[in-house]
């Protein structure tokens, strides 16, 4: 099934090969596998590697990778159907992390923070046995800079994300190509193509993450005076400057 190449679909085409340079990202004979979550990004950016892939001038492989995390009525069977569908090699994965999560879970903390740690184990987990050195996540540029203001306002801390990285266990390269590409330009690309996303039905879904909801609205709100904030701070994150921090390890 082909995709709807409008105006979204070039867009996020020409940075996504755009950072996947800058970051050499992806090296001939990879195996990457892609966290196929049922959401927007994840469809987006196992599409769009695969729309590269077919006339990239190195070769590589691709594996789809879907984790039940063990929610009621998650539909893992709508998102298996699309993979078959568009021909992807793919592995699903049922877990019983909501079990671990409803009971290692301290009342009033997120069921966020967990979950995504028990995921992203079970990723790494998954293409060491897949044998893929390189794991692409769906992260975008919203993602970044919404995680810089997070992590400024409320962690105390100056970072973000890597659009390349070598994971904790050593072995893993995560890469995140999306990290130039807007949302806007993902949902209209991904509604245009309609992409079967599915809802992971958490209990808290749709009214978790509130802090990250302020950090949207307040971008919206000041992208309507400064309609380049957004692409400023990202660029930001790429001209740090070390002497002007308070960073005592640095500048001790």
């Amino acid at each position: 099934m082909a995709l709807i190449e409008d105006k979204s679909y070039m867009r996020i085409k020409k940075v996504t090969g755009k950072a996947i340079a800058d970051f050499s990202m992806i090296e001939d004979g990879d195996r990457i596998a892609v966290g196929v979550s049922g959401g927007k990004d994840s469809y987006a950016l196992l599409h769009m590697l695969e729309a590269l892939r077919k006339r990239a001038p190195v070769r590589y492989e691709l594996l789809a990778i879907n984790i039940d995390s063990g929610y009621p009525g998650f539909r893992t069977d709508i998102i298996e159907q699309h993979l078959q569908e568009h021909g992807f090699t793919h592995h699903m994965e049922k877990t019983g992390h909501y079990e671990i999560i409803r009971e290692k879970r301290h009342p009033g903390s997120s069921y966020c923070s967990i979950c995504a740690r028990l995921k992203r184990g079970t990723l790494y987990s998954l293409a060491q046995r897949f044998e893929c050195n390189k794991l692409a996540l769906g992260h975008h540029l919203d993602d970044f800079v919404e995680t810089l203001l997070l992590n400024q306002f409320f962690a105390g801390s100056l970072k973000a994300m890597a659009g390349k990285m070598l994971a904790d266990n050593g072995m893993t390269t995560v890469i995140r190509p999306f990290v130039y590409a807007e949302e806007k330009d993902i949902i209209t690309f991904s509604r245009t193509n309609h992409f079967p996303v599915v809802c992971c039905r958490c209990p808290v879904c749709g009214v978790a993450d509130m802090q990250r909801k302020k950090m949207k609205l307040l971008l919206t709100e000041m992208e309507k005076d400064h309609p380049f904030v957004k692409k400023s701070l990202l660029k930001a994150l790429a001209n740090v400057k070390p002497r002007h921090l308070l960073d005592l390890k640095l500048n001790g």
